[in-house]
């Protein structure tokens, strides 16, 4: 079943805690109004048993006793609604108002043995009428006369249909605010996720072609501030994922074009003429050139492609940097002195990695350092062991400043700082750093270009040897 949405679920949430609120708010009313009708009933009735009691401490004799009830009759005129019964010794009943019905639990319980005991109100119906009635006992002025049980009651059919009424209303009121609770909940939920349904708006703009829309976060309520930022960060990552997709596939496409132009080319001025075999064979020795240039560019695509999707498993060895490192200026030795470069390397350390990865990485960097180092400078590689347990690597060089922009992005594929200037070599294609970083990366290793003050360098720090890769 499809999740309730959150306009649905803060609705339902809102209006099931106002309604509980409200079932209590009117529940302590009602009670409230009930307690204070009693109350007052309770004061009313208390002011009769006392007029009742008045009355009964003027019997003097017992003559005074037979006429006790015309007494009583006289001082209860005018209190209507009242209804006033006085029970004796043995439950022997002097006297009871007119019409009267009073309740077993009142009647039949006899004079209480406490003259100042009051029992607790009770409540009765009769005839469709209700009544609230007390007990208590009282004594007379005959001497010797044990207290008679007074018996007061009050018609509180008036208090009941008001109290019906009441609830009613209130009850009604509390149902219609349920409901408008209900329709303004939804509606604050629904103006609440506004922000959220313009993210949405903006998502589904969202294509290649429209990667720079972005939310404004002071636009937003401040709990979908950092949803926005994410939202902002999300997408210039995926614009500068898609830039740099586009350059690199136009990239790709003119540098495989350079090769294959040439080969179309020899092709087509080798058949246009009878040739010799000797001819022949250098325009193949030519083209082999090319095919060789396609298959180190291949090669390193497919070995990026590999390190996009972390399919690099570098083995684990002690790896010497500074053995490696005599062994590749043994082998650039030639191209150094061509260009007129020394190669200088000082101090030592070993890593753990894979010998011929960390190789190829130096080799890249040696390689590309000999090319930009003007004629009698020199090339310094310089091995330091922190004690962190930590390698750094440093491959210095003299030459021209590179500028600030272009540093981040030296280690992006295809990217050369001046595009005019075609390399030769396993790096020709502007491969040969961003295939450094991957392998440096492989090492769990950091890799970091800068150039100032006429020396570039690129710097590398290893993990500790314990570490591995």
């Amino acid at each position: 079943m499809r999740p309730r949405s959150i306009t649905f679920r803060l609705t339902l949430f809102f209006s099931t805690a106002s309604m509980a609120v409200l079932l209590v708010v009117g529940y302590l009313i009602g009670a409230v109004v009930d307690a204070h009708f009693e109350e007052q009933d309770l004061a009313e009735l208390g002011g009769k048993l006392e007029l009742v009691r008045h009355t009964l401490a003027k019997v003097r004799t017992p003559a005074d006793m037979s006429i006790l009830p015309q007494s009583l009759s006289d001082a209860l005129v005018g209190h209507h609604g009242l209804s006033v019964a006085v029970v004796g010794s043995e439950r022997k009943l002097l006297f009871k108002s007119r019409g009267a019905a009073f309740p077993a639990t009142l009647l039949g319980s006899g004079p209480p043995e406490d003259s100042s005991a009051r029992e607790r109100p009770v409540v009765w119906e009769q005839d469709g009428q209700g009544y609230r009635g007390i007990a208590a006992a009282a004594v007379t002025g005959v001497a010797g006369q044990p207290p008679v049980a007074v018996v007061v009651a009050l018609n509180i059919e008036h208090h009941r249909v008001f109290m019906e009424a009441f609830q009613k209303s209130l009850w009604l009121a509390i149902a219609a605010s349920i409901a408008l609770i209900a329709l303004l909940g939804w509606i604050a939920a629904r103006r609440g996720l506004a922000p959220v349904r313009e993210m949405a708006d903006v998502a589904h703009g969202i294509s290649a072609h429209r990667l720079g829309e972005r939310l404004p976060p002071e636009s937003v309520p401040t709990e979908l501030a950092d949803l926005a930022i994410a939202f902002n960060d999300m997408l210039a990552r995926l614009e500068s994922s898609f830039r740099h997709l586009s350059d690199f596939s136009s990239d790709l496409a003119h540098e495989l074009r350079t090769p294959i132009s040439n080969l179309m080319t020899q092709t087509q001025v080798a058949i246009s003429k009878a040739r010799s075999a000797d001819q022949y064979r250098d325009v193949l020795y030519s083209n082999l050139e090319e095919y060789e240039r396609l298959a180190r560019m291949i090669a390193d695509m497919l070995f990026l492609a590999k390190a996009d999707n972390r399919l690099i498993v570098p083995s684990s060895e002690m790896v010497d940097l500074a053995a490696e490192t005599r062994g590749l200026f043994g082998f650039y030795e030639a191209l150094a002195e061509e260009h007129g470069v020394s190669l200088v390397l000082a101090g030592a350390g070993a890593v753990r990695g894979d010998r011929l990865m960390l190789r190829r990485a130096l080799s890249n960097l040696l390689s590309n350092a000999i090319r930009h180092t003007p004629r009698d400078g020199s090339v310094k590689v310089l091995i330091d062991q922190r004690k962190s347990g930590e390698i750094q690597l440093n491959v210095d060089n003299p030459g021209e400043d590179i500028e600030p922009e272009h540093l981040p992005r030296l280690f992006d594929r295809f990217y050369r700082v001046d595009p005019s200037r075609h390399k030769a070599g396993s790096d020709g294609a502007g491969l040969g750093l961003a295939i450094t970083k991957s392998i440096v990366e492989a090492h769990r290793g950091m890799i970091e270009a800068s150039s100032s003050n006429g020396l570039t360098r690129f710097g590398i720090t290893f993990p500790a040897a314990g570490a591995g890769p």
